[in-house]
């Protein structure tokens, strides 16, 4: 027993010293990202595509903000592609596409069970889209002035096949509030600096931007459509297969779309489980391994815990591998705070590292469970 307690002590220093060096690669890659300003003109037309069930209470509001952008309205249309809702969603997007001083389109789906709703959606307005250029956000989703503009301009600027946007929640109101939005910004963190080292792994597909024949190029989602999540993340694994150095970050403010923070807990449940759902079907070795060692890393501190409890390790002990995994969180998820504007939750970065551990331990067990839910729906 003292050997074996020996030999897990070990593997829990390389685990968590490991992932020191890890964060603060993150935070390098992070820092190296270019910025690309909004263009003067712009010679892309872009197809905005937004799925949405029982979206009454928000998509007004979104196709307003769309409205409001300062790209060229004659360079972008707006494709909303309604998954037979309940509520008064369509008859709230018919008005609009006869109020707002751009084109809106509403596109109306049969009430068909599938495994993957949003990429039904997406896929049945692709073929109907006029842009060379397909952005996809979600209907509960904001906007500002310059998002089209400043994923507009990234790609002038690069080439990129495809974009992942920055994501952030709208609202800092609770304590809830503030632990989602240091809890996000991870995710938009790690995702935007694996794409900058040259090994997409993450994005959202609340702000995803590509070229349309890129999309056909790699077959849409052939291959992965009976999985539940990964719209966004699996079409990014493609594309950067397909075209190594192809996937870019906009590391703009502008291009930032701000979503709603859950107030649901069962929601929120739903929605981390389904997101957690996707590693398991990764085709491509470094997002799966990525998955896997953040999990271990994780474990590993809630195991080093456990020891200190039952007294197999020291207090100085825990305290220093607790510090290799915390200190350099703390210094990376600030950096990514504050390009997010969103500085008043730096303050909560230590709250959310108490709990993180458990929560990605958690997800990462109830998702083998093949059940999943959105909105209503069992999905197959």
């Amino acid at each position: 027993m003292p050997y074996a307690i020996s030999l897990l002590t070990i593997v829990l220093w390389l685990l968590l010293a490991s992932y020191c060096l890890f964060t603060f690669i993150l935070k390098y890659f992070w820092d190296k990202l270019p910025t690309y300003p909004n263009a003067d003109n712009y010679t892309d037309f872009i197809s905005v595509i937004i799925p949405v069930r029982n979206e009454e209470a928000n998509i007004e509001n979104l196709l307003n903000d769309i409205s409001a952008q300062n790209f060229p309205v004659r360079q972008f249309e707006v494709l909303v592609v309604d998954d037979s809702s309940t509520d008064k969603t369509a008859e709230i997007i018919r008005h609009c596409a006869l109020t707002l001083p751009v084109s809106i389109q509403l596109i109306q789906l049969s009430d068909e069970r599938t495994a993957s709703p949003k990429k039904r959606a997406i896929e049945t307005a692709i073929p109907l889209s006029m842009g060379n250029l397909i952005v996809t956000t979600d209907g509960d989703c904001r906007v500002g002035t310059g998002w089209l503009a400043g994923l507009a301009s990234c790609h002038q600027a690069t080439g990129a096949k495809l974009m992942s946007g920055p994501v952030t929640f709208t609202t800092s109101e609770s304590i809830t509030d503030q632990l989602q939005i240091v809890e996000f910004s991870s995710l938009i963190g790690s995702g935007a600096s694996s794409i900058a080292s040259g090994n997409p792994s993450m994005c959202n597909g609340a702000n995803l931007c590509y070229e349309k024949d890129v999309f056909n190029q790699v077959n849409g989602y052939e291959g992965v459509r009976h999985i539940a999540s990964g719209d966004d993340e699996f079409l990014m694994h493609k594309v950067a297969q397909h075209y190594p150095g192809g996937v870019h970050f906009v590391k703009n403010p502008e291009a930032t779309v701000q979503t709603q923070a859950h107030q649901n807990w069962t929601l929120f449940f739903r929605q981390r489980k389904r997101w957690a759902s996707k590693w398991k079907h990764y085709q491509s070795k470094t997002p799966l391994l990525l998955a896997l060692y953040v999990f271990s890393c994780n474990a590993a501190l809630l195991i080093s815990m456990a020891m200190l409890l039952c007294s197999q390790l020291s207090l100085s002990s825990f305290v220093v591998l607790a510090a290799l995994k915390l200190v350099p969180e703390w210094i990376f998820l600030g950096s990514v705070l504050t390009f997010l504007k969103k500085k008043n939750a730096i303050p909560f970065i230590p709250l959310t590292q108490l709990f993180y551990p458990f929560y990605v331990c958690f997800f990462g067990l109830v998702a083998q469970s093949r059940q999943y839910e959105w909105k209503g729906r069992k999905l197959v």
